[in-house]
């Protein structure tokens, strides 16, 4: 089943909903962005009332989910403030924080001479934590320009950095030397929510409509290539 969702929203367009029940579901909703779709998937027993509601509510988490991913401007100077705060002592004071689309093949770069901070667009709609990491390294280079030692010692308080040096790998393997059926090399995966629909929900008394066999609930595509790198110390 199809249908235009009321309220749900993408990037300022309306969203299309496919709704897709399965007997195999017994209390999870899930709900994921394929191209201009988003995929919900509920229990086959849920009323329309019920479907209804649950799609709503899937579109709030996505769109929140994303909004996270993609922070503004200046919502990357407060994070990077936070971030040097609770991990850098608060010594590394960037003069400017921002998105930037000419990164090349870079996570991220800092200019010493200015202590400006560029984080390349490809890391939008990667996991906060792999964003903090590319924040906290671009941060540290204002401490420390190069990538010794010294500069090492300043991220092994942050709990998450081999893990998301090895998430940032792996995105890298896929855009350079990967799978070559990669059919869209400028995205990454796309956020996928499941939650619990508990404590049931009552049932009406109509039962609900024949529902199709289910589909698999995830789809992934892995990022694209940049350009060639600028001169600038950068997240590898």
């Amino acid at each position: 089943m199809a249908y235009e969702a009321e309220r749900g929203t993408q990037g300022g367009a309306e969203t299309y909903v496919e709704v897709r029940r399965s007997r195999r579901r017994k209390s999870t909703v899930s709900a994921y962005r394929d191209g201009e779709r988003t995929i919900v998937s509920i229990p086959a027993r849920f009323t329309r009332a019920q479907e209804r509601e649950w799609v709503q509510r899937m579109l709030d988490r996505l769109a929140d989910k994303e909004r996270r991913r993609r922070p503004s401007d200046a919502e990357l100077v407060a994070r990077a403030t936070e971030l040097s705060a609770k991990y850098l002592d608060g010594r590394a004071h960037p003069t400017s924080v921002r998105w930037s689309s000419n990164q090349g093949r870079r996570w991220g770069s800092c200019t010493l001479i200015d202590g400006s901070i560029r984080i390349s667009t490809r890391v939008q709609g990667m996991p906060e934590w792999v964003l903090d990491y590319v924040l906290l390294h671009e941060l540290a280079h204002l401490l420390h320009a190069g990538h010794g030692p010294g500069f090492w010692a300043l991220l092994e308080s942050y709990p998450r950095t081999e893990r998301a040096k090895g998430f940032l790998e792996g995105v890298s393997f896929t855009r350079d030397g990967g799978t070559p059926e990669s059919p869209d090399e400028d995205k990454v995966a796309p956020p996928h929510v499941e939650i619990e629909a508990h404590p049931p929900l009552p049932q009406d008394d109509a039962a609900p409509e024949p529902a199709p066999r289910a589909t698999p609930d995830r789809h992934a595509v892995p990022a694209g290539r940049g350009a060639q790198a600028p001169a600038r110390e950068s997240a590898r």
